[in-house]
């Protein structure tokens, strides 16, 4: 089988089956060998794992995949793609190719379904326009996961692992920090996509945690706070909670708990840190 890898092979397949290139997919496929070995690398593929594949395009990932791991779930909402994996990947017997859309799957049910319930390792080069939305799924579903490990674009691998007092920091960063540790362990540039996007890209592992870092007692009430410090980022941390009505807080009550940890009434959400929401979120919701 030629590897998809190579941009020639890419072309031909895409030639061969008349393929139109769908820009509401966001769709922009990997033609270097070079990247697609460092991303299982990453991924720390090896023959005990399953995989769960999110956008797998033409295969091209999802050929260095099967040669690594047990088995492969490759998920693909484009069904005019379809017909080319079966093809780029029919010298593959541990690989299912799923024809629907990552965001309405019970992904829980396909992972006890396909590996008995034990962790998967998800891999995806990740259209830039959905990132958010699937990593968040992926994180908050208790979907059992030892690691993701995906391509995205390079401004939101680094919000990603942004700390406190960044430019970069905000509620994705919190909401990735709270599930897994973030490292960037490759940056892509255009020229290694076809077509070319107009932006760098990284490649990022998310390493889950056993164990939440902070112990908070209402998740979703700290996700809130954060999302609603966040929303207006140059107000006070008092007047961007205070002025948020779903929070349901009065300005007196966001002081107190804050004189409470010490901090001062003037203080802004992006130098506080995830612990910090954590223990706000904890005074204001006892």
């Amino acid at each position: 089988m030629a590897t998809l890898g190579m941009p020639q092979n890419t072309i031909a397949v895409l030639q061969k089956h008349q393929f139109h290139i769908q820009k509401k997919f966001g769709q922009n496929f990997l033609i270097d060998t070079r990247v697609l070995e460092k991303i299982v690398q990453a991924a720390r593929v090896t023959k005990e794992d399953c995989v769960l594949e999110i956008g797998p395009g033409l295969g091209a990932m999802t050929q260095y995949l099967a040669e690594s791991a047990r088995e492969v779930i490759a998920v693909e909402i484009d069904k005019d793609l379809i017909p080319i994996l079966e093809e780029t990947l029919s010298a593959y017997g541990n690989v299912t190719i799923l024809n629907q859309d990552i965001l309405k799957m019970d992904i829980p049910q396909l992972v006890m379904e396909k590996n008995a319930g034990r962790p998967v390792k998800v891999v995806a080069n990740l259209p830039y326009y959905i990132t958010t939305p699937i990593i968040m799924q992926l994180l908050e579903s208790g979907v059992p996961l030892s690691d993701i490990t995906i391509m995205v674009q390079k401004e939101v691998a680094e919000r990603m692992q942004a700390k406190p007092g960044t430019k970069e920091y905000g509620a994705l960063s919190l909401a990735v920090q709270y599930y897994a540790e973030p490292e960037i362990v490759a940056n892509v540039p255009p020229n290694c996509f076809l077509p070319r996007p107009t932006v760098g890209s990284a490649v990022v592992r998310l390493t889950r945690y056993g164990e939440p870092p902070v112990a908070v007692r209402d998740e979703k009430f700290m996700f809130a706070l954060i999302r609603a410090s966040f929303n207006q980022r140059r107000k006070t941390l008092v007047n961007g909670l205070g002025n948020a009505r779903e929070l349901g807080l009065s300005k007196d009550k966001i002081v107190e708990a804050l004189e409470k940890m010490g901090e001062s009434p003037l203080v802004r959400g992006e130098s506080f840190s995830l612990e910090r929401f954590a223990a706000l979120a904890n005074l204001l919701k006892p």
